[in-house]
C-alpha cells in the first residue's frame, strides 16, 4: 500500500503549519482532515473573541475608500442581511447518542447553551472559548434579531454599526468552522465585498459615530468573504477576490509610506501584517488549484521581508519544504528542511526539525525511522496530538495495525479531550474497520467518549466516526 503523504499533514495546535492542502471537505479520508495552509483563525481574532490592538489609531485601522454618493440621490445598493434559518442548529453528537445508544447516555452530555451565558458579546466569547460553536451560532441569531437582522429580515434596509458587523463576521466564521457552507454562502451574499455605502461611517450622521471615517467592517471580515469561495469549491473565484484585496492593501500601505504620513510606523506594521495575511490566503488558493509555482513565488516574496523574526522565517521555510513533499519533490523538500534547520537558534525546540525529518522519512517509505522521529518529538511536545496521528499512520503502513490502534486508544485514555479530535477519530475509526467486522461497537464507544469529553465536532459523524445516524 503506497502512503498518501497528505495523511501526515494534520492541523492540530500548536502545529499550525502542518496542514498544507485545501481538500473537498465532504470527501475526507483517514488522517486527511485539514484546514488551509497557514490558516488564519477567524474566531480567535474576532472582536467577539479577542480585543483588537489598542495602539493602532482608528483612522489607520478603518481606512478604506467608500463608494461615491451623489447628494440627493439614494444609493442603488444597500447591505440588507438576515439570518437565513428559522431554527437553532442542533447537536448531532447528542442526537446520535440518543439514537445509537440510549437517552440516559445522551443526558451525560454537558454543553454550554445560549441560555447558560449572558446574552451579549461576553456570553458569545464564553461559548467560543469552550468550543460550543453551535450554541454560539444560535446566540448570534438572537443578538442579530435584536438588531432587526434576524430570520425574515433579509432584504430590508437596516442601520449597521461596528458591533453588528463584528457580530456577522463572527457568525459567518462559526458557520465555516462547522462546515455549514451553504448557510454561510446565503448569509454572506448581501455583504458582497463590503463595498456598499451603508457599511461606512460616512453614510451616517457624524454624531452617530463621533465623526469617524472609513470602514465599519473589520479587515478580517473582508478577508473572510474573499476566502469563502474556497469552501464552496470555487478557489479560482477566491483567487480573483484575494488578488483584488491585495492590490488595495498595497495601495493603502504605499499611501502611509509617503513622506510625512501620520503614524507612519504603526501604519506600516498594520498594513504589512494585513498584506501578509492576504498572501497566506492566496497561497491557500494556489495550492487548492495545484498552482505550486505561484505558491513558491509567494513564499519567496514573504521571505523577502527583512524584518521577519528568525523563528517565523524558519517556520515558513519548513512549510515550503512540506509543500514540496506534497508535490513529490523529495530532493527539493530536503533542501528546504536543511535551510530551515540552519536557522535554528540555540534554545529553540527540536520538534519542528524532528517533524520535518519524519515527513521526509515517510516520503522515502522508511516508516520505522519516521515513527521514531515522531515519537521523539512527542516526548518533547506531549500535547501535540498531530504527532500521535502521524505515529499511528506510520505503524499502519508498516503493517502494525493492532499497534496503531493501541497507540490511539492509549492517547485518548491519557488525555481524552484534546485527543478526541477530528483527525485522530477519523484515523481510529478507519483502523477499526480494517481490523474486524465488529467495528461498529467500537466506534459507538468512541461516540460515548466524544459525548462526555468533547464539545462540538467540526466534521460530520458520518465522516469523523463513519457512523450513519439516519435510519
Amino acid at each position: 500500500m503506497e502512503p498518501n503523504i497528505s495523511k501526515y499533514f494534520a492541523n492540530d495546535p500548536p502545529s499550525c503549519f502542518d496542514s498544507l492542502t485545501v481538500g473537498d471537505r465532504s470527501k475526507r479520508d483517514a488522517a486527511a482532515v485539514s484546514e488551509p495552509y497557514l490558516s488564519y483563525d477567524y474566531l480567535l481574532n474576532s472582536a467577539m473573541a479577542a480585543k483588537p490592538a489598542t495602539n493602532v489609531p482608528d483612522n489607520l485601522r478603518d481606512l478604506w475608500e467608500p463608494p461615491r454618493i451623489v447628494p440627493g440621490v439614494p444609493p442603488a445598493n444597500l447591505t440588507m442581511p438576515g439570518v437565513s434559518v428559522a431554527t437553532d442548529l442542533t447537536d448531532p453528537v447528542q442526537e446520535a447518542v440518543g439514537l445509537l445508544v440510549d437517552t440516559n447516555e445522551a443526558q451525560q452530555r454537558k454543553l454550554l447553551l445560549p441560555d447558560n451565558v449572558t446574552q451579549d458579546e461576553r456570553g458569545l466569547r464564553e461559548l467560543i472559548e469552550n468550543g460550543c460553536f453551535r450554541s454560539a451560532v444560535n446566540l448570534t441569531a438572537r443578538l442579530l434579531t435584536i438588531k432587526q437582522q434576524g430570520f425574515g429580515h433579509a432584504g430590508h434596509p437596516v442601520k449597521h454599526s461596528p458591533n453588528s458587523l463584528q457580530l456577522w463576521f463572527t457568525r459567518l466564521a462559526l458557520l465555516i468552522k462547522l462546515g455549514q457552507y451553504e448557510i454561510a454562502r446565503v448569509e454572506a451574499e448581501p455583504f458582497g465585498s463590503l463595498s456598499n455605502p451603508d457599511v461606512f461611517y460616512e453614510f451616517y450622521h457624524p454624531d452617530m459615530h463621533s465623526d469617524r471615517k472609513g470602514s465599519m467592517a473589520p479587515f478580517s471580515f473582508r478577508l473572510l468573504l474573499a476566502e469563502l469561495p474556497i469552501y464552496l469549491g470555487a478557489p479560482r473565484v477566491a483567487l480573483d477576490r484575494l488578488t483584488e484585496l491585495l492590490a488595495i492593501v498595497i495601495q493603502i500601505k504605499v499611501y502611509f509610506d509617503r513622506a510625512g504620513a501620520p503614524h507612519a510606523k504603526e501604519a506600516h506594521e498594520l498594513w504589512s501584517s494585513r498584506e501578509t495575511r492576504v498572501l497566506h490566503s492566496i497561497i491557500n488558493c494556489s495550492l487548492a488549484v495545484k498552482d505550486f509555482g505561484l505558491a513558491e513565488q509567494l513564499l519567496n516574496r514573504l521571505l523577502e521581508d527583512q524584518t521577519m523574526v528568525l523563528i517565523s522565517r524558519r517556520t515558513l521555510i519548513s512549510a515550503w519544504g512540506r509543500i514540496r513533499l506534497q508535490c513529490g519533490d523529495i530532493v527539493g523538500a530536503e533542501k528546504k528542511f536543511a535551510e530551515a534547520r540552519r536557522l535554528k537558534e540555540d534554545k529553540c525546540s527540536e520538534v519542528p526539525d524532528l517533524i520535518d525529518r519524519g515527513l521526509l522519512a515517510v516520503a522515502q517509505n522508511d516508516f520505522q525511522s519516521a515513527f521514531e522521529l515522531f515519537q521523539k518529538a512527542s516526548v518533547e511536545a506531549p500535547t501535540n496530538t498531530m504527532l500521535h496521528n502521524n505515529m499511528g499512520v506510520c505503524l499502519l503502513y508498516a503493517g502494525k495495525l493492532k499497534e496503531a490502534i493501541a497507540l490511539y486508544e492509549a492517547a485518548i485514555e491519557r488525555n481524552p479531550k484534546p485527543c478526541l479530535n477530528e483527525s485522530l477519530l477519523v484515523n481510529l475509526s478507519t483502523l477499526y474497520e480494517l481490523e474486524s467486522n465488529n467495528a461498529k461497537e467500537k466506534k459507538i464507544n468512541l461516540l460515548k467518549l466524544v459525548n462526555r469529553h468533547r464539545a462540538d465536532l467540526t466534521v460530520g459523524l458520518d465522516v469523523c466516526l463513519k457512523l450513519q445516524t439516519i435510519v
